[in-house]
């Protein structure tokens, strides 16, 4: 009889590692979310040093990456719909190893942040210079927001206030509230205001997702507060304290650099907020979830949300594209979600989408087939937007199914 192999620990962790490699091939390029404001801090440097003709091209370096170079790579790359079995899935949730990586993205984060209003206080940074710094971080801050998308769903405080870390450079510290327990719970229905309708222009959407989300996420803690017996001016409302986190993180930089930093503070911000509600807008863009006949909504299921597995995106977004799976268990962390077939599916990643969402000609001829085509021919079923229900159901030969709602 052979004698029983006894490994060392480093024999017992290398298999250990080869364990996790195997069951997520994908384990150590999850890195490249946490290493883009890495890239974002190279951009500042580049700013910096090059020279004069060049520094125009560095300040717009994350638009550059965000709407050019993320989608040329995904093309090329393609797409992954391999899904972890349901004992992989508790392998994955188990490992700290995922978590760890979403929350170094936030301390990148600052540093880039901190970087780049050092070099808008200089005074040979022009007006501007300091605005296209601004948007160059607000992609930085921006795919922040999906940072703190996947820490606000743990249950741990810690993580939750993490969430709010990341949302204080935007000053976008409500979505911690009102995604979690607004819109989850209405998602694909014409009462969340961060579901896009069939038909509404982008530029529509976003005050209505903008001022929606803000009142929402005011009632929301409101009545969580109400129940605690508590009013809204309390040292227990969250709210607050993101909105501090954020207010100290904006008037420490003006203590610091100056006034001169404002321009950068405010076009970072607006452009943070301005991409991370194009993606709200691409995700259940005309979905709709139907009543039952108490006039309920059913269940949130994989066809409620578009879906897209192209590898690249969903590497810097924590698979944010398996948008389905995530409804349906808010609480998976993003390493363990899965592709459905059934669930729609957009022509191709995220970062591909952002700009024809901007040019409602485009996004339209893009979109408005394939939620015809997701309902069988009943517009009935989408979540169209009033204004133009007549105009859809003309432009696809539908008018004698008009009905009004």
């Amino acid at each position: 009889m052979n004698a029983p192999i006894i490994l060392n620990e480093q024999q017992l962790q290398e298999v250990s590692t080869k364990s996790l490699l195997e069951l997520d091939k994908k384990r150590y390029l999850w890195a490249i979310s946490p290493a883009l404001p890495v890239i974002g801090i190279g951009i500042l440097a580049g700013y910096q040093f090059a020279p004069k003709p060049l520094k125009k091209v560095f300040a717009l370096g994350g638009p550059i990456v965000l709407h050019l170079v993320i989608p040329a790579i995904d093309s090329i790359i393609g797409k992954d719909s391999n899904n972890p079995t349901d004992e992989d899935i508790k392998r994955l949730e188990q490992d700290p190893y995922y978590s760890r990586l979403v929350k170094s993205f936030i301390p990148f984060q600052y540093i880039a942040n901190v970087y780049a209003c050092y070099l808008v206080s200089r005074e040979n940074t022009s007006f501007i210079d300091k605005v296209l710094l601004g948007i160059s971080m607000g992609a930085i801050n921006g795919i922040a927001i999906n940072t703190a998308h996947e820490l606000s769903h743990k249950h741990n405080k810690l993580d939750q206030y993490a969430s709010h870390l990341a949302l204080a450079p935007s000053g976008y510290n409500h979505f911690r509230i009102e995604h979690t327990y607004g819109h989850h719970k209405r998602a694909a229905t014409p009462e969340d205001p961060a579901s896009a309708q069939m038909g509404e222009t982008f530029y529509e959407f976003l005050p209505r997702t903008v001022i929606g989300s803000f009142k929402s996420a005011i009632e929301i803690e409101t009545r969580r507060l109400k129940r605690r017996g508590l009013a809204f001016w309390t040292k227990e409302n969250e709210l607050l304290h993101g909105w501090l986190m954020s207010a100290t993180f904006h008037g420490t930089m003006l203590k610091l650099f100056g006034k001169g930093t404002l321009p950068y503070l405010i076009s970072q911000s607006v452009y943070a907020i301005g991409l991370f509600e194009v993606i709200n807008y691409i995700e259940h863009y005309g979905l709709l979830r139907q009543k039952d006949e108490n006039g309920k909504y059913e269940r949130t299921m994989p066809e409620h949300s578009w879906n897209n597995n192209n590898i690249v995106t969903n590497l810097f977004l924590y698979q944010l594209q398996r948008h389905s799976d995530h409804h349906a268990y808010p609480a998976r962390p993003f390493q363990a979600l899965r592709h459905f077939d059934e669930a729609p599916e957009l022509p191709s990643g995220y970062a591909t989408m952002l700009l024809p969402a901007l040019i409602p000609a485009i996004w339209f001829k893009m979109m408005d087939k394939r939620v015809f085509e997701h309902y069988n021919g009943d517009l009935n079923k989408a979540n169209i937007y009033p204004k133009r229900r007549a105009k859809l159901f003309k432009k696809f030969g539908m008018i004698d199914k008009l009905l009004n709602k």
